[in-house]
């Protein structure tokens, strides 16, 4: 059994703090899935939504530390005690995503590596029986320094943490793990390979039935089997299979209802000057843009914003910081996903990024 423990002890740290450290290279993207689960729709706990980035960042610092304490035998009762709690409460949401397959992406390991719910699922459950054989064999975790020198690491441990974060969250990840990465042609990760596995759809048909909105599938309908007071509401084609989906997909350029993308992605030289919600974009940052436009258009470049904010807010920014680039439409998600930073700067040769920037080094973009 002692062994065992020391495995356990071992396996357990190690996760902790390699998962803590991915996520605390990109906490606003652990921030961004943490609102997922705060949602109504999921948890139904809307009001810590405004707080899901201080909660990210206050999350993957304690779990990276835990786990340096585990390995190192600090306080053993309130580390072992504090794993257990974080394993049963993360095995409790990676349950009730998959069951109800309400989050499709835990972010657990952040963009590094995507696990399906049931997967994530999984991995908690060999998480939790490890952590449990620590908690009833604490006596076999026993510290590798002495006090001073176990005290010293674990300030060193969140020191550094808070070091990085505020790093991070100043400038852009250290490591991007995601789609649009520098040295990617959005045009080529749009692509579908010959042969490649399609989604299979269902058509299904929602009545109200007593109040209740109800599906009812197409062959059910066509057979006549729909209730004499049933209501039609809607009709939507449902996921069955899903095939293959391309690393980049939902990305769009369109203004005034037109799109734009495969013209876009042909410039030679392209700016964008992207801000998912105009709304939450800082101030500070913003006000930085129209130079910068004005520079970057004395070198040639085309630069327009992407949003995916309303027009009215789109009129709103561009009066109150003196704009006067065009901005065009695309997903939420999918702007999110190319940066964290709001605003933020990507340059694109013939759609392909060369470089991405957080609003605080606009004047580090390599303006040719």
């Amino acid at each position: 059994m002692k062994l065992l423990t020391q495995i356990s002890r071992i396996l357990v740290g190690v996760l902790f703090i390699i998962s803590g450290l991915i996520k605390l290279n990109d906490p606003v993207g652990f921030s961004f899935k943490l609102e997922e689960y705060f949602a109504e729709n999921v948890l139904n706990v809307p009001f810590f939504i405004p707080y899901a980035l201080l909660i990210a960042v206050v999350v993957v610092i304690f779990e990276v530390v835990l786990g340096i304490m585990l390995l190192i035998g600090f306080k053993t009762k309130f580390t072992v005690w504090s794993l257990l709690l974080m394993i049963v409460f993360f095995t409790f949401l990676t349950f009730y995503s998959a069951y109800f397959n309400k989050v499709t992406d835990c972010g657990c390991f952040g963009d590094a590596l995507k696990l399906t719910p049931w997967e994530s699922f999984t991995k908690d459950i060999v998480l939790l029986v490890l952590i449990l054989i620590l908690f009833f064999n604490q006596k076999y975790i026993q510290p590798l320094f002495n006090k001073l020198t176990q005290n010293g690491i674990v300030f060193l441990a969140y020191a550094g943490c808070l070091f990085f974060a505020y790093h991070v969250l100043m400038h852009l990840p250290v490591k991007d793990f995601r789609a649009y990465k520098v040295g990617t042609n959005i045009k080529k990760g749009m692509e579908i390979p010959e042969g490649a596995e399609k989604s299979e759809f269902e058509m299904v048909f929602i009545y109200k039935i007593d109040g209740v909105d109800t599906e009812i599938s197409y062959d059910e309908v066509m057979a006549g089997n729909v209730p004499e007071n049933a209501e039609f509401v809607d009709r939507k084609d449902k996921l069955i299979k899903q095939g293959y989906v391309p690393p980049i997909h939902d990305y769009t350029m369109e203004l005034d209802g037109s799109d734009y993308t495969e013209e876009l992605l042909e410039e030679p030289k392209l700016i964008l000057l992207i801000s998912y919600d105009l709304a939450k974009a800082e101030a500070s940052g913003m006000a930085l843009l129209e130079e910068f436009h004005q520079k970057a258009l004395k070198k040639g470049y085309k630069v327009i914003g992407m949003t995916a904010s309303d027009q009215p807010l789109i009129e709103k920014a561009q009066k109150q910081h003196n704009l006067t680039f065009d901005y065009y439409f695309c997903d939420a998600t999918t702007l999110k996903t190319i940066e964290r930073a709001n605003p933020s700067i990507v340059v694109l040769e013939k759609g392909t990024i060369v470089e991405k920037r957080h609003f605080n080094d606009i004047d580090k973009v390599n303006l040719k």
